[in-house]
């Protein structure tokens, strides 16, 4: 590409002519990025397509202009950008900068922002160079897990931070519909917005532009085609893929199997395919960020990668909008929820069964420590189901003896309280004071 070509890309995702666009604050992950981005290294957002990545960078672009930053020392490229598509190299970087030094910033050091890196073979090699010669400040998004894991954790290994990015949690979407909770008080006071929202929430997830968009078909509309685009742009085009249907039946599949233990038989055999294709796009749906599997905690790793996974969901609402399944149990929706919760806070987490069969759906761990045994149910109120989650809970705490302090806690729509349960103290938390409230357990 010639230099004004682009340059007149550049122009209009940057700027230097015209202000940005208003945008939605996304507080803890703008104070993570500004935190790792004071060390210099390398900082990378990652995260599932149109969680918000691009737009926690573009505020942390308006910080820095709001700090002294020129605008002509700021450089966003948005690789995919379809005038881009047919140039993505590492030479479209270095000719990307060239036109940018020439026409815009021939002397500072800028803060490059690279959405969406990789598109771009090879694109360590470039970070590295402009790393090692101290040229730029240096930000990149990607929306493949482990692409750039393999690629960062080799050749810029030392040299780079990241940050994990979820679509909204609750409390975030209860902010992008300017409903604040800090207190008990304005817990209660709003209590039945709260719990209108929170439907929603389940149905239609967090993503950003669907929170934000008020039309019901519009939303499906939107949700359906972010799956679509994460299987077509980052795992069909991105792994050269020629069996599109094995890859959409697997993830229509696993989303409608969320909460669920799946292995990799148990998909060869209802896809009808080889146990390594299987394999394969299994671990291409989890790279995108679509699908999670949580682990069988046991203390042998062994025994942790022979056992069957749970799977959960990216977002409660994409998994709602392709499910095969009308009208999804809501315990298994508020099961997700829960799970994407703990994802955001804690690093270890697995799901638990002892050896007379009692499961708990998950375990925290932090270092060698477990910390808590948590159970999630929609709705305590009948007996039976009260008696199964807490015993659950404490037979858990028995086979784990030998660890010390480990809080229980049941999660459900019900009221909160503290009960002894056949001499355990256990607590159980109502779902919306524990996702809004900060003093609670867990957070």
């Amino acid at each position: 590409m010639q230099k004004e070509e682009i340059l007149q890309v550049l122009d209009e995702w940057n700027c230097w002519s015209k202000p940005f666009k208003n945008s939605f604050l996304r507080k803890e992950y703008e104070d993570e990025v500004l935190r790792k981005s004071n060390s210099h290294e390398i900082l990378f957002v990652k995260g599932v397509r149109r969680s918000g990545k691009s737009t926690i960078l573009l505020n942390h672009i308006k910080m820095l202009l709001k700090n002294g930053v020129s605008k002509e020392e700021i450089l966003f490229v948005n690789l995919e950008d379809p005038r881009f598509a047919s140039a993505l190299s590492l030479e479209l970087l270095e000719e990307i900068k060239k036109a940018y030094r020439y026409y815009i910033n021939p002397d500072k050091k800028p803060y490059i922002f690279l959405d969406e890196i990789q598109n771009i073979d090879n694109f360590e090699k470039w970070l590295l160079k402009e790393y090692e010669l101290q040229s730029s400040y240096l930000y990149a998004t990607g929306s493949n897990s482990k692409l750039l894991s393999r690629e960062i954790g080799t050749a810029l290994s030392g040299r780079y931070l990241d940050v994990l990015v979820f679509p909204l949690s609750f409390k975030e979407f209860l902010s992008f519909k300017n409903i604040t909770v800090k207190t008990p008080y304005e817990l209660l006071s709003q209590y039945q917005a709260i719990e209108r929202y929170f439907e929603e929430y389940m149905e239609f997830g967090g993503f950003p532009k669907v929170v934000l968009t008020d039309d019901v078909e519009l939303k499906s509309s939107e949700l359906k085609n972010y799956f679509d685009s994460i299987l077509l742009r980052d795992i069909v085009a991105r792994y050269k893929l020629d069996n599109f249907q094995a890859l959409q039946q697997l993830a229509i599949f696993l989303l409608s199997s969320v909460s669920n233990q799946i292995s990799i038989t148990k998909i060869k055999n209802h896809l009808g395919v080889s146990f390594d294709l299987a394999n394969r796009y299994f671990e291409y749906l989890q790279n995108t960020f679509v699908i999670d599997a949580l682990p069988l905690f046991d203390w042998s790793y062994k025994k942790q990668l022979s056992n069957p996974k749970k799977i959960y969901s990216i977002d409660t609402g994409l998994s709602q909008r392709v499910s095969f399944a009308v009208g999804k149990k809501l315990g298994d929706m508020l099961e997700n929820i829960v799970f994407l919760e703990l994802k955001r806070d804690h690093d270890e987490i697995y799901y638990f069964k002892t050896a007379q069969n009692y499961e708990v759906d998950f375990l925290v761990k932090e270092r060698e420590r477990i910390t808590h045994l948590v159970q999630v149910s929609y709705s305590i109120k009948d007996e039976k189901t009260y008696k199964r989650e807490l015993r659950a809970l404490v037979k858990a705490k028995e086979e784990l003896q030998n660890q010390q302090n480990i809080e229980l806690l049941l999660i459900t729509t019900d009221k909160s309280q503290d009960v002894a349960f056949e001499g355990i103290e256990i607590k159980i938390v109502n779902i919306y004071e524990w996702l809004l409230l900060k003093n609670m357990e867990i957070k």
